[in-house]
């Protein structure tokens, strides 16, 4: 059996529809019931007890847990989340995958890859460097069984948490203009979610990467206008885009709360965000999904769902 902390994202939800193709038990672990085809138990990952209750029992277990989106609650809870998750993983002697992110790495020129330092240059990439040193000292010192597999920002099929689902894909599906964070003519790379609930899996169920970290299938960056005209032409409509930087962000922070966190993030979209799975590409022989059928799936499945 084996447990997702996080069942009602995208990404843990992809991770359970992999574990029960393969025949595996899955438990759904959240705050709050969300009932599929897994065993559900409520737990709060801020309280120990409930969270090792619901761990018991599990060969492995993926964390894909996202807290509020605000620098206060991050620098206050996530020292708690993961403290609590080794804990409970080692109590219960169950293997760990953290699904992570890349906010730790900092501003990098070139690819990002897994030896790439962590140099973080925001107040998030701080705390994450923190989360990640906590893990990769379990790991080394502790006896943690596990590993850190990390993506680069993602989208899909329903995922509202999304930025670019958020600001791309919704508005050319209304007819409205698109909007583009940071600059067109810069390349960046994005996961697909379908790809990292495959990814996950196969790292959890492989002994051999355990202790380390590993970049999740991603496809090469593209130019943000590459990306605006693959939607364009899957969508039937012109490539008309807004370009959010500067003081156009500035005026959209006033009705969007959330910029207002995501401004210190913007390095990610001014500069190029070149991303490298190649380590993981050659252990598991393991192709990432394309944009032009990734975005054409996503739309796809907005269009019947939206």
């Amino acid at each position: 059996m084996q447990t997702i902390l996080g069942i009602n994202g995208s990404t843990g939800q992809e991770i359970a529809k992999n574990l029960s193709a393969k025949g595996i038990k899955v438990r759904g672990v959240s705050r709050r019931e969300f009932l599929g085809n897994w065993e559900h138990i409520k737990a709060d990952v801020l309280d120990f007890e409930s969270l090792k209750k619901a761990t018991e029992g599990s060969d492995v277990v993926y964390c894909c847990v996202g807290l509020e989106y605000n620098i206060k609650v991050w620098r206050r809870d996530w020292p708690i989340v993961i403290e609590n998750i080794i804990a409970a993983c080692l109590a219960t002697n169950a293997k760990l995958v953290f699904v992570d992110n890349v906010y730790m790495y900092g501003q990098v020129q070139g690819n990002m890859t897994e030896q790439t330092p962590m140099l973080p240059t925001s107040e998030k990439g701080k705390v994450r460097k923190i989360v990640a040193e906590k893990l990769l000292d379990a790991f080394k010192n502790r006896g943690l069984k596990g590993c850190i597999a990390r993506s680069a920002d993602f989208y899909g099929p329903d995922c509202p948490n999304s930025m670019f689902t958020e600001t791309v894909i919704k508005n050319v599906l209304k007819g409205k203009t698109m909007q583009w964070l940071g600059r067109l003519e810069k390349k960046h790379a994005f996961t697909f979610v379908p790809d990292i609930g495959r990814a996950a899996v196969n790292l959890g169920l492989n002994d051999a990467a355990n202790g380390q970290v590993w970049h999740l299938p991603t496809a090469n960056a593209r130019k943000g206008q590459d990306f605006i005209n693959i939607i364009a032409n899957e969508a039937n409509a012109k490539p008309k885009v807004t370009v959010l930087r500067g003081f156009l962000l500035n005026i959209l922070q006033l009705f969007i709360p959330v910029l207002k966190e995501f401004k210190e993030m913007m390095y990610q979209f001014d500069e190029d965000y070149l991303f490298s799975s190649e380590k993981y590409k050659n252990a598991f022989s393991d192709k990432p999904t394309t944009y032009e059928t990734g975005l054409k799936q996503t739309l796809d499945w907005y269009k019947k769902n939206q």
